[in-house]
């Protein structure tokens, strides 16, 4: 994973340097004392993880994450006030590490940032032999796209819904719906993917798909509808 320190102290940059060398699979690009010389490296570089500090002068580590909007690296929040803890997660962020950081607290945060890379890379398959690839608690396992009615997003994770079973992975929703086949999957809500397939009928807001009930906000009605054909 290519990685981004982003930190006004120097001693805390040095700390974090030090933490990555733990993991090996860690890769430092570059590091930065301010979030406007980091925003230059992230529009020239790929960077996979974001260890990134709130309380910066001239932008915020929070505005940075703003300024990024849908196209964020992962990002692991770090600072010495937990005040921005709520504020923090609203931003779909990894994790939110407060200072002195440990080298216990910071590879559990890492951990969790590289199973979202690994299932972000991992999600996907053949549209033509009509299956996906998931890593669900270390397995591998491989899900018919038939099978899967819908998807819900929950905070970092993606819970797969199918008939009789349900799958957790680490990810994020838009990450996977760029994988799925798009004649199939529709999103119908900011939270769920359905399977257009599995509809079994449409009541006001909502969609039942296999006795679950999944919401339909206002912004994706229309489209729905237009999808389904309804007369």
């Amino acid at each position: 994973m290519n990685c981004l320190i982003v930190d006004d102290n120097e001693v805390a940059r040095s700390i974090l340097k030090q933490l990555m060398k733990i993991d090996s699979e860690l890769n430092l690009v570059a590091e930065c004392e301010d979030a406007i010389e980091a925003l230059l490296v992230l529009n020239r570089v790929k960077i996979d993880l974001l260890l990134l500090d709130i309380e910066m002068p001239r932008l915020s580590g929070m505005d940075l994450v703003g300024a990024l909007g849908q196209n964020k690296p992962l990002i692991i929040l770090i600072t010495a006030n937990r005040d921005y803890a709520a504020d923090a997660f609203d931003l779909n962020v990894v994790d939110f590490i407060t200072k002195p950081v440990t080298a216990e607290r910071f590879l559990k945060a890492v951990f969790k940032a590289k199973e979202i890379f690994r299932n972000q890379n991992l999600f996907g398959g053949s549209v033509q032999d009509e299956f996906v690839f998931i890593r669900d608690s270390g397995t591998i396992r491989r899900l018919k796209l038939k099978d899967i009615d819908y998807l819900e997003a929950k905070g970092d994770h993606v819970k797969i819904y199918l008939s009789n079973q349900t799958y957790t992975i680490y990810s994020s929703l838009k990450s996977v719906e760029e994988k799925l086949p798009a004649d199939i999957f529709f999103r119908i809500h900011r939270s769920f993917i359905i399977n257009l397939n599995k509809i079994d009928t449409m009541e006001g807001s909502t969609v039942i798909i296999n006795k679950g009930f999944v919401p339909v906000s206002d912004a994706y009605r229309a489209a729905l509808n237009k999808r389904m054909q309804i007369l």
